[in-house]
């Protein structure tokens, strides 16, 4: 996929991607430390985690596309290896996504299994930590890579005044 409607591609996919993987993340977050949440939302999250993990490669496809029709810059190259990151983030937020909707479905089952149940404490604080560390991670990595992809496209490209304008504007 190199171009939609005339755009590139990768300037349209990568709102998708800034967005549902945060919420990917919050919403795990969410499912793994409250149980009234994790009846809500697991399902539906882990289904948007991997959603989100399918459209990460194929958001840097188009984006490598881009790099090989636009200046090659350092702002553009640390963008490049940057958002080479961001499949590293969205697969552990998609693994635990599924993990916790897995242990949700397996408690509410005829044969509630005791380790994955909310019976097992160490499983329930293994989950939350590693949730809330894959979060922030992905939150943190996401963040890095839309800035250095704003740095690229949008530096040195605007004034700081307005700009003059014609007569009856």
């Amino acid at each position: 996929m190199t171009t939609l409607n005339g755009l590139p591609a990768h300037v349209l996919l990568v709102h998708a991607i800034v967005v549902l993987l945060p919420l990917s993340a919050l919403l795990l977050v969410l499912s793994a430390l409250w149980p009234a949440a994790r009846s809500k939302l697991a399902g539906p999250n882990a289904i948007l985690s991997v959603v989100v993990v399918i459209l990460v490669p194929i958001t840097t496809d188009a984006g490598e596309w881009l790099e090989r029709r636009v200046a090659s810059t350092p702002l553009v190259r640390t963008h490049t290896e940057l958002g080479d990151t961001a499949l590293w983030v969205a697969i552990p937020v998609a693994v635990l996504a599924l993990l916790v909707w897995w242990r949700g479905r397996e408690t509410r089952g005829s044969q509630g299994r005791t380790f994955l149940g909310p019976a097992s404490k160490a499983v329930t604080v293994v989950l939350s930590v590693l949730s809330i560390a894959a979060a922030g991670a992905a939150v943190w990595d996401i963040y890095r890579i839309g800035d250095s992809g704003a740095q690229a496209s949008w530096q040195g490209q605007f004034s700081s005044t307005p700009a003059p304008r014609g007569p009856g504007h």
